[in-house]
């Protein structure tokens, strides 16, 4: 796929949609990361809308999350901090239940300690639906004194929890509010999936 302007965020299109049931997400934005050039520009518009957002290291949400923060903090030259599932670390941790998407409940946690008193954390997932997850994050950084700078995600959909998050913390998404892009996040339905094909996100020589 031929790269567009800037501010068309061409690389929706390469998102795929859910091929195995409700117990899944509704979409795969992975496609739009094997892809350099959407890659580069989903992370070029989203760095763009975190000008003047100061932070001091990028907390990743275990697992997509990791994808997105990490480069995230590789372009602004800070640090990367891997917010786990539970049982995934070998050293002392900090635990929190939250309620996923689907209705799970589920523990995250993170080092103990992580990072001094009074560090900024900007948190990042790939998409938030219900906001439980992102909540969990939340917790785990506000409980270590840490103070979170904002939320970024590909898309956050508009639910009643993520809307209060809104409210709380700077908040970028790729897919921004009021546009036709965030009404057919809501309506969890593309119009770019009638004409998707996987070869689109092909990388290329």
């Amino acid at each position: 796929m031929t790269q567009g302007p800037r501010d068309d965020r061409w690389y929706f299109k390469l998102m795929a949609p859910n091929t195995k049931g409700d117990k899944f997400a509704w979409l795969d934005p992975t496609s739009i990361y094997i892809n350099q050039a959407a890659f580069q520009d989903l992370l070029s518009d989203l760095l763009a809308d975190l000008e003047g957002i100061e932070f001091d290291v990028v907390g990743g949400l275990d697992a997509m999350g990791f994808v997105l923060g990490a480069a995230i903090a590789a372009r602004r030259d800070v640090g990367f901090l891997p917010i786990r599932k539970a049982g995934k670390l070998c050293v002392d941790t900090d635990r929190v239940s939250f309620t996923n998407y689907s209705g799970r409940t589920q523990d995250m946690e993170m080092r103990l300690p992580a990072f001094g008193e009074g560090t900024r954390v900007l948190l990042v997932d790939q998409w938030i639906e219900t906001g439980g997850t992102m909540e969990g994050a939340i917790a785990l950084i506000e409980r270590q004194k840490g103070s979170v700078s904002g939320l970024v995600a590909i898309a956050m959909e508009d639910t009643a929890r993520a809307s209060e998050l809104r409210k709380r913390f700077p908040t970028i998404t790729a897919i921004q509010p009021g546009t036709h892009w965030q009404e057919e996040c809501n309506a969890q339905t593309l119009s770019s999936f009638d004409t998707y094909a996987p070869s689109l996100a092909f990388p290329t020589s």
